[in-house]
């Protein structure tokens, strides 16, 4: 049986990872949406994504009914993600 060859594996410099978290972060991307804009897996900008994107400070009790909700919504998916692992 041949030999299967080695695969080289990549390595992307910090403005890379921090331009593409950018992306997800600041532009409304998806992770795959993103992950296939830069040519990576959807798996390794989302380890980017939680190693460098910065976490949004909590709401105050007096925040907007809008800005509550999204907050919700943002800590579900936290939640969920963090019962995956």
């Amino acid at each position: 049986m041949p030999e299967k060859a080695k695969q080289k594996r990549r390595s992307f410099s910090p403005e890379f990872k921090r331009d593409s978290v950018d992306l997800i972060v600041k532009q409304g991307y998806s992770l795959k949406a993103a992950a296939d804009a830069v040519g990576v897996e959807v798996r390794t900008l989302r380890d980017w994504h939680e190693k460098l994107a910065s976490t949004p400070e909590p709401c105050t009790d007096d925040a907007p009914l809008e800005e509550l909700k999204n907050e919700n919504k943002r800590l579900r998916k936290q939640l969920q993600r963090a019962e995956m692992e």
